[in-house]
């Protein structure tokens, strides 16, 4: 079976490396005139993937927002899930789900087994119950070809003070979050199947992702104040495995689907500007 890795990078080399998310924000489906509800919901959903399914890398929608509305939310965001395989696109659930033992397993069930209803190609973990007790998502995702993102710097100011906080061996929660994924993609071609997720927001932190060999989910472009130029000092020389992540500066672009096209290619554009070192 293809691993996640060898899929994501054919997909950076063909789409190139962009990576858009489906949050339909309730002022978001205000501002294209829809109604906050399942109907607006799965309007804007189906728009998105209409405009960018065959043509963006990854899409990434954003659990939160469909489970908002609970039963028939999911039912939206499963359905979405299908749209998105079948145009071609890898799909990465934004679930930051993390447990120990059983629960952890089901979490695996849920989302990286093919025989489930929201089977993606991706999901997002926190590891902040030990990055061991993720194991049940890690083996589930390589028995069947799927990918981990696992948390590591987060944009968000909170995120810092337990990050960047010193273990006993004096490296950063984050260091060591991300040697014991780099040990987890250690060998693999051309691209290791766990990621982490580095905000691109952060700046220069001082950490070594030079051993990864895995994907780096960089969130937090445009709306939430980052910018392609910031990769360069956020990644240095592991830039090749990065996949920037854009939300709301490219769906505020629409309603149109020609408008959303725009706004994903215009962001495509930037960032190649700046991922020139070889990809992936």
């Amino acid at each position: 079976m293809e691993t996640f890795g060898s899929r994501l990078s054919r997909a950076m080399a063909e789409r190139g490396p962009l990576c858009v998310g489906i949050d339909p924000h309730p002022a978001l489906l205000v501002r294209w005139g829809l109604s906050d509800d399942v109907a607006g919901l799965t309007r804007f959903s189906q728009t998105v993937v209409e405009a960018l399914g065959d043509r963006v890398a990854v899409v990434k929608p954003q659990s939160a927002f469909f489970e908002r509305f609970g039963s028939r939310g999911l039912a939206v965001l499963e359905s979405i899930i299908r749209q998105l395989r079948a145009a071609g696109a890898l799909v990465l659930l934004d679930v930051k789900r993390g447990d120990i033992g059983s629960t952890a397993a089901a979490y695996a069930d849920a989302y990286l087994d093919p025989s489930s209803p929201m089977y993606v190609d991706a999901v997002t973990a926190s590891p902040f119950l030990g990055v061991g007790a993720l194991a049940p998502m890690f083996d589930m995702a390589r028995s069947h070809g799927g990918g981990v993102f696992v948390l590591a710097l987060t944009s968000n100011p909170e995120g810092a003070s337990v990050q960047r906080a010193r273990c006993v061996d004096g490296r950063t929660v984050a260091q060591a979050i991300i040697d014991e994924i780099s040990q987890l993609n250690e060998g693999a071609e051309p691209l290791g199947s766990i990621g982490l997720v580095v905000g691109a927001t952060v700046g220069p932190t001082g950490h070594d992702l030079s051993t990864l060999n895995g994907p780096l989910l960089a969130p937090g472009l445009g709306a939430q104040g980052g910018r392609p130029a910031d990769l360069r000092a956020v990644f240095g020389d592991a830039l090749g495995a990065v996949l920037p992540s854009y939300s709301r500066e490219v769906l505020g672009a629409g309603p149109e689907p020609a408008a959303l096209r725009a706004a994903a290619d215009r962001a495509l554009a930037e960032c190649r500007a700046v991922l020139t070192t070889a990809g992936p």
